[in-house]
């Protein structure tokens, strides 16, 4: 790699920051039969360890990762589980026009052969056959009876869907596959623990829980410090742990301005390189800022700038937060509040309320 710090993509197990006893435990729990519930913010590195752990896993296992975040209703989900399974699963166009012929009869399948061999699967799915279509998904993967792993991202979106009693559909599908196993990887911690672990959620007590934490600072410090030193840099401790802290150890951050740095072709050696990669970052997202930042109405763009200016707020309708930073009453800030959590701009960590992303923060607070 031309940089070892990637902040997209997965390239192997040398370019992947630890995450050591979270792969076992995956690994672990699908070759023991056991779907799993990854819950972590964004840009923590759920990806990169769903990659990680489909690179360890036996050769017998066909492994599936999905998106959903851009999924609107049941008809987008269907149709991205559809492509990505049936592409896996089945790649050759003789025998795959002859599945499709056997199992897809409702949303119309086409298949269009690459200039590299595979074939290009896509299915016609509207809101009329989406749960249709939907089924025969369960019963061709029924049928196939092979070891699959299907990781289904932001698996909380599912509940945005118009439609009623998705969870309870797509549970009473998924225990009947039993060769086919499922991570349910979500980052809205409240929408994921209603569906996983609350007794009132569809699928209470069915999967394995895991709750991804931060990187330690030691080791990924000693990550860091492992490329810098192959090329004959250095990495300064208090340095790193100020950039760790910084953005509280989230993954994506501390690979961004790590990137930007081994750029430079130097050391790590003074906070002044953290400072300017930090700026460089947030200014190439800067008119995507501003215009976030205009579409808000007057009292979402009053907090959210006072949150990012102290950093975490622990008490937003508190009488002294409010007279320090010049904000109107409590339940203005309370209506606020559930705007910007409602939209991903601002949410409720352990320790308070913070701006979601860390780069739109520090933007933020350049322009106060």
């Amino acid at each position: 790699m031309n940089n070892p710090f990637l902040t997209a993509g997965y390239a192997g197990p040398e370019y992947f920051c630890d995450r050591v006893d979270e792969t076992r435990k995956l690994v672990n729990a699908i070759k023991n039969d056991r779907n799993v519930t990854l819950i972590a913010p964004r840009r923590y590195g759920k990806t990169g360890l769903i990659s990680n752990v489909f690179a360890r896993l036996p050769s017998a296992y066909t492994s599936i990762y999905i998106d959903i975040y851009s999924a609107k209703n049941l008809a987008a989900f269907t149709k991205m589980l559809a492509s990505a399974v049936f592409g896996a699963l089945d790649s050759r166009m003789e025998k795959a026009m002859s599945v499709l012929a056997t199992f897809f009869r409702s949303c119309r399948p086409t298949a269009t052969p690459q200039s590299d061999g595979t074939v290009k699967f896509s299915f016609d799915i509207t809101s009329d056959n989406a749960e249709s279509s939907l089924k025969e998904v369960f019963d061709y993967l029924k049928a196939r009876e092979r070891q699959v792993v299907i990781a289904i991202d932001e698996f909380q979106q599912v509940r945005e869907f118009p439609e009623e009693g998705v969870e309870a559909l797509l549970r009473s599908y998924i225990q009947f596959v039993p060769w086919v196993r499922f991570v349910f990887a979500g980052s809205r911690r409240h929408l994921m623990s209603e569906m996983f672990v609350m007794p009132q959620g569809a699928f209470y007590q069915s999967t394995q829980i895991m709750n991804l934490d931060v990187i330690s600072p030691k080791s990924y410090l000693s990550f860091a410090r492992g490329f810098f030193s192959s090329e004959g840099w250095d990495v300064d401790e208090e340095v790193f742990m100020r950039l760790y802290r910084r953005f509280d150890g989230v993954t994506w951050y501390v690979q961004a301005v790590l990137n930007k740095v081994w750029e430079t072709r130097m050391s790590l050696e003074n906070d002044i390189q953290v400072d300017a990669a930090v700026k460089e970052l947030y200014e190439e997202r800067a008119l995507i800022y501003h215009d976030l930042l205009c579409a808000q109405n007057e009292a979402s763009q009053e907090l959210v700038m006072a949150i990012a200016r102290n950093g975490i707020v622990s008490e937003p309708t508190s009488t002294d937060f409010l007279s320090r930073n010049g904000l109107r009453g409590a339940s203005t800030v309370r209506a606020a509040l559930k705007d910007l959590a409602g939209k991903d701009i601002a949410y409720k960590a352990e320790s308070g309320w913070i701006v979601y992303d860390r780069l739109f923060a520090e933007y933020l607070r350049s322009i106060q």
